[in-house]
């Protein structure tokens, strides 16, 4: 428990981080990498070199310290950090490593300024942020290994289908190696998969949704190809394009993520999701589909026809489920692309446009894809009335805490 002093100490200081953070982190990322660079087969790389998990932790900390007197803010927060670090099988031997370098970080960052007490603080405070993630992971690990089909850590599993869904995302079906049943999730969850990099010489570990409902032997994960622009190539998910086929190993972490449909209740939802981001949504709808369906409304923008992922199996369950409807978007048509046909509206996401077919009384609106999108698409809908603890979002990458 944190001593008031230790409380006004951290902060006092949190200022002083939101200036300094970003230099703290990124120093924080070199003491610790040199120290242990095995822990590069833990980080993501591609968001290391572009910076990003630099900026996010800089936030993270600075949020912590701006609510230390009211930690019960941040639960949902940490409760998202617990599901990311048991998915990337964080152990509870790791967390007294990256408290080390990260104080001494901050001592060398701030030098004299970081005074003995300062640093007394903040190890009490970093300590204590510890011991409640390490209880919140091993408490999922525990449930995830009671689960019938259930593991801890890692498991081989063999790619048993490799299917093209569009010009940039590709599904693989993936079954155990030992033959064994694999547990049950709930729509929305994801899993991790961990590959060996050739071209870093380190393994890499992706969080993908799982793009199918559960079914107790395999699982499918749908991945975007990430290459081009101004960035390193998306490492893993090229790899698992060019290089990974049909009889190769991976290894996966078991299902987590606390963004998924209440599969009990009958009320409506509403889906709303753009690019690769449909795809825990079609898990979602694939199980409120099944009998008795849910009203299910689903919204999702695409640039044009050649990237948009699972359209033919969409549009048919249109024609199969009256209690299912789709409104969809391109914001850069082909010239093949048919308005009434192959999409809908033209340009982005708009739930002002359709809002006579997604305001539907109780029901609950899950929301997944660039962050910039899912903002829009939450003060959208915070603007059309519907009540905040009514949307749903996932947030992958490191940007658990962007503002």
């Amino acid at each position: 428990m944190l001593t008031q002093e230790t409380k006004d100490i951290v902060r006092a200081t949190a200022p002083v981080l939101a200036e300094q953070g970003y230099t703290i982190i990124r120093h924080f990322y070199s003491r610790l990498f040199e120290a242990h660079p095995e822990l590069k087969n833990v980080f993501n790389m591609a968001h290391q070199e572009r910076g990003q998990q630099q900026q996010a932790l800089a936030r993270a900390v600075y949020a912590y310290a701006a609510n230390i007197e009211n930690p019960e803010s941040l639960a949902a927060v940490l409760k998202n950090i617990a599901h990311k670090h048991a998915s990337l099988d964080v152990r509870p031997d790791q967390y007294p490593i990256v408290g080390e370098h990260l104080l001494g970080a901050i001592k060398d960052v701030l030098g004299a300024a970081a005074t003995d007490e300062i640093l007394a603080a903040w190890a009490q405070a970093y300590q204590n942020l510890a011991d409640i993630l390490i209880g919140m992971e091993e408490d999922l690990r525990a449930e995830s290994s009671r689960r019938p089909g259930g593991w801890t850590s890692w498991r081989d599993f063999v790619v048993r289908e490799k299917r093209p869904e569009s010009d940039v995302i590709t599904s693989f079906v993936l079954e155990p190696a030992d033959g064994g049943p694999v547990a049950n999730f709930e729509p929305g969850q994801y899993v991790s998969i961990a590959v060996q990099v050739p071209q870093l010489g380190l393994q890499q570990i992706r969080q993908y949704s799982l793009s199918d409902a559960p079914n107790g032997r395999t699982y499918r994960i749908s991945v975007k190809r990430e290459d081009g622009g101004p960035y390193p190539p998306g490492y893993v998910s090229s790899l698992l394009h060019k290089h990974v086929d049909v009889g190769d190993e991976v290894k996966l972490a078991a299902p987590y993520g606390n963004f998924y449909i209440d599969v009990n209740a009958t009320t409506p939802i509403v889906l709303i999701s753009g690019g690769v981001g449909l795809t825990p949504m079609i898990s979602m709808l694939k199980k409120a589909l099944q009998n008795p369906p849910r009203q299910v409304a689903f919204v999702h923008g695409a640039r044009n026809s050649a990237v948009h992922a699972m359209r033919d199996r969409l549009r048919q369950a249109v024609r199969d489920y009256p209690a299912f409807s789709l409104v969809v978007f391109y914001d850069d048509p082909l010239p093949t692309d048919v308005e009434g046909q192959d999409y809908d509206h033209p340009g982005l996401v708009d739930v002002r446009r359709i809002q006579e077919s997604i305001l539907i009384p109780d029901a609950d609106y899950y929301i997944c894809g660039p962050i910039p999108f899912m903002r829009m698409q939450h003060d959208a809908l915070q603007n059309l009335g519907v009540p905040e603890a009514r949307i749903h979002y996932e947030v992958f990458g490191p940007d658990l805490f962007a503002e």
